[in-house]
């Protein structure tokens, strides 16, 4: 069994380029998951631990949040769910050992990748002002630094509660109410950095901040728009989903600035035809312009209005509110702009358009491509605008879907992980807890990160994730970082935030989702939500990496206890001994949750929690009604000479976490550092392929950011754009820079120029 980790950290910025392929999964998928599975896990383990993974009786995928179908394949799993999987369940260790060998300075010199694939931590460590390196400590001494740490606060909002999206819905409800009776609205998350922007788009014109269609709509849809999304990389089960519904007669378009294999063709590898043949996926691949969907839409709806008979008019008089100042607005789109904007052609628009037109069933699908502009809210509000045209909100096979990423990402929020919470929630919460929980608002990531910048923020307390590189204009938050008095991390396995620490540090290792859960009361069960607002549990079903790992509710309920004392009436003990008893609260607290317990065991493939708009055609908005919204057309400018970068992921990582070295669907091997530019853009800038250049990004406030050393890959990517992989590049996105009302890191429209890179 290869399960030992690499030696030496490799070199990631020479990478080999080949043609990318026009087609994603097969056979290669299938080899690639065996090699990776078998180095992490070995035969036998790999064997036990992927025929559980999304089965009912088993344990949630820990990568993203796709719906599992009620008809589930034995291998009901794709290549990067596995390459997850294989990451948590390996048999590799970090121990004291480790730790005594490898001085913080060491870690921080390494890359991402070598941290992740040293293995699963085995015991407490903590850093002490002015050590070197990590040190073992006992659970009760770990939370004793943290409650004379906490207690120690000037105010409750001195202190940070980051939650990553693969925290279960009872961990992250027992954080939230912490925090609460602890005195603050900090609660920072993932979703503040990648789909906040559907939520408040979302909010505003449905009144429910999630997708309104389930797996069978997307079966059903006459029409799929994937807009801004690449789901061979971030959701492969996704291409399944698709597959069925060109089967039935879909048609699919695809808007990308990038061509992307999974959405030409998908080679399933859970049958013969398809891992021979596979299914041509995209009717119509609309090549944009990065940032120009907003125009698109607003083009697209003003056909609609004007092509006679096409509006629902019976659903716009009765369930919407604003179309009036909508469709004036709507009829001053322009084809000029658009073009401008899109950089796409008018007959490839007015084929979407008759697409549109001779669809009942139209859902739109879209993710981060879309989430991470300045105007991304508007962008999202101008795809509510077109299906509300259509009626296709609230009707089976059509709606919105925006895809999420971590497998809990969704239900985070849905338990209270949420800086913003409503006076709603708190008085519930308030109510069953018997405490007062702080009104005002909270920090978002970004905020947090000023906060800890400016002296305002003193503690940082992550439950998983990978705060450090997740996060926009590193230089600026790893200086923050170091600011703080105390950085805790509730981790299964090292990442960089590890390294960069503040004045003291802990990390403490956390049961994963592969893993057995037992406690006082027998064997429990976790639960998440995934992406299509169904909850389902999870049963890990391997042995604990190491007998010194808590669970992520035991490792919340011991801090509460340290940290509130005898003061909290909250039974701490109890929903450490029995995650049911949480259940029980969240059903007393959270609508839609009522009888959980009872319905988690009645329904083991899951339950689908109430949506207004989708079940009854009722929006809970201000205006009582579903909102047309009008803002101006926005897009970006790029002065001459210049590119528009969009960051992205390799196929060979999951958010921060690099699984390896190659991008097999890009045609990248052995690198991550690549630029992939136009090939006629690049040569005007005078760089050939396989030349080396810095990226250097500029903002309207004269403010630059540099990347340094990326090889320059000739690409078919749409004219004036470019991309390159995260976190490698959130370098150069500065805090400040996000999109309006939101707040989201805008990392997906940075001007930048290339220069010549001394690595050439």
């Amino acid at each position: 069994m290869a399960t030992q980790p690499p030696a030496g950290d490799p070199v990631q910025d020479a990478p080999d380029v080949t043609a990318a392929p026009h087609a994603a999964a097969g056979l290669p998928a299938v080899a690639h998951t065996l090699r990776i599975s078998r180095q992490q896990m070995g035969l036998a383990r790999t064997a036990r631990t992927l025929l559980k993974v999304n089965q009912k009786d088993g344990f949630d995928c820990p990568g993203c949040a796709w719906p599992e179908g009620d008809k589930r394949h034995v291998a009901e799993f794709c290549e990067n769910g596995a390459k997850a999987v294989a990451e948590e369940a390996t048999l590799r260790r970090v121990t004291p050992a480790f730790f005594a060998a490898h001085p913080v300075s060491d870690l921080a010199s390494r890359s991402g990748y070598w941290l992740g694939q040293q293995g699963r931590i085995t015991h407490p460590v903590y850093l002490a002002e002015g050590a070197d390196r990590y040190e073992p400590v006992t659970w009760d001494q770990a939370f004793r630094i943290i409650a004379d740490e906490l207690t120690a606060l000037g105010s409750p909002d001195e202190a940070l509660f980051y939650t990553s999206g693969r925290t279960s819905n009872e961990a992250a409800f027992l954080l939230q109410l912490f925090a609460r009776e602890f005195g603050t609205n900090n609660l920072p998350d993932c979703s503040n950095m990648c789909h906040e922007s559907s939520g408040s788009a979302l909010t505003e014109t449905l009144g429910v901040g999630k997708g309104s269609v389930s797996l069978d709509d997307l079966h059903r849809a006459d029409l799929i728009i994937v807009a801004g999304q690449n789901p061979g990389t971030n959701h492969p089960r996704m291409l399944s989903a698709l597959e069925k519904a060109k089967a039935a007669g879909a048609r699919i378009i695809s808007v990308n600035p990038l061509p992307e294999a999974g959405l030409e063709r998908f080679k399933n590898p859970q049958t013969p035809r398809g891992m021979i043949r596979g299914t041509a996926l995209t009717d119509l691949f609309l090549q944009i312009r990065i940032g120009g969907d907003q125009a698109l839409f607003r083009l697209l709806g003003k056909l609609v209005i004007e092509a006679g008979g096409a509006v629902d008019e019976d659903f716009v008089r009765t369930h919407t509110h604003g179309y009036e100042e909508f469709a004036a607005a709507a009829r001053a789109a322009t084809w000029e702009e658009t073009l401008t904007a899109t950089g796409l052609d008018r007959a490839d628009i007015e084929r979407a358009l008759r697409m549109i037109l001779d669809s009942q069933r139209t859902i739109v699908c879209w993710a981060m491509g879309l989430t991470q502009h300045k105007h991304s809210v508007p962008t999202i509000r101008e795809i509510v605008n077109l299906l509300l045209l259509r009626g296709a909100v609230g009707r089976p096979g059509a709606g919105v879907c925006p895809v999420r990423g971590h497998s809990n990402v969704q239900g985070d929020r849905t338990m209270g992980i949420f800086e913003r919470p409503s006076a709603a929630f708190l008085d519930a919460l308030d109510k069953e807890f018997g405490i007062t929980s702080p009104r005002h608002h909270g920090f978002d990531v970004v905020r947090s990160i000023q906060a800890l910048r400016d002296g305002r923020a003193k503690v940082f307390f992550a439950m998983g994730g990978n705060f450090v590189s997740a996060s926009p204009d590193t230089d600026v938050t790893e200086a923050a970082m170091r600011r703080a008095r105390l950085t805790i991390h509730v981790s299964t396995k090292l990442n960089r935030s590890h390294a960069v620490t503040g004045t003291r540090a802990l990390i403490l290792p956390t049961l994963g989702r592969t893993d057995r859960d037992v406690q006082a009361s027998g064997r429990q069960v976790v639960t998440v939500e995934d992406s299509m607002g169904l909850v389902h549990a999870s049963r890990g079903n391997l042995p604990p990496a190491s007998p010194h790992l808590l669970s992520e509710p035991a490792i919340v309920a011991r801090m509460a206890r340290a940290v509130l004392g005898d003061a909290s009436a909250t039974p701490w003990e109890e929903f450490e001994r029995d995650y049911a008893a949480i259940r029980d609260r969240i059903a007393r607290v959270i609508p839609g949750f009522e009888d959980f317990n009872t319905r988690l065991a009645a329904h083991p493939g899951g339950f689908a929690l109430p949506h207004a708009p989708r079940d009854e055609r009722r929006f809970p908005t201000a205006t009582g009604k579903a909102n047309f919204t009008a803002a101006p057309v926005e897009y970006p400018r790029v002065p001459a000479g210049r590119l528009l970068l969009q960051t992205l992921r390799s196929h060979d990582q999951y958010n921060t976490t690099i699984y390896g070295l190659d991008d097999r669907y890009r045609g990248i091997r052995g690198g991550r550092r690549i630029v992939l530019v136009h090939p006629d853009d690049a040569l005007e800038q005078g760089f050939v392929d396989g030349a080396y250049a810095d990226l250097v990004s500029e903002w309207t406030d004269g403010t630059e950011r540099r990347a340094r050393g990326f090889r320059v890959v000739h690409y078919p990517t749409a004219r004036g754009c470019a991309a390159a992989y995260y976190p490698e590049t959130n370098v150069l996105v500065p805090l400040d820079a996000t999109a309006d009302i939101s707040n989201t890191p805008a990392s997906k429209s940075v001007v930048i120029r290339l220069e010549q890179s001394p690595a050439d």
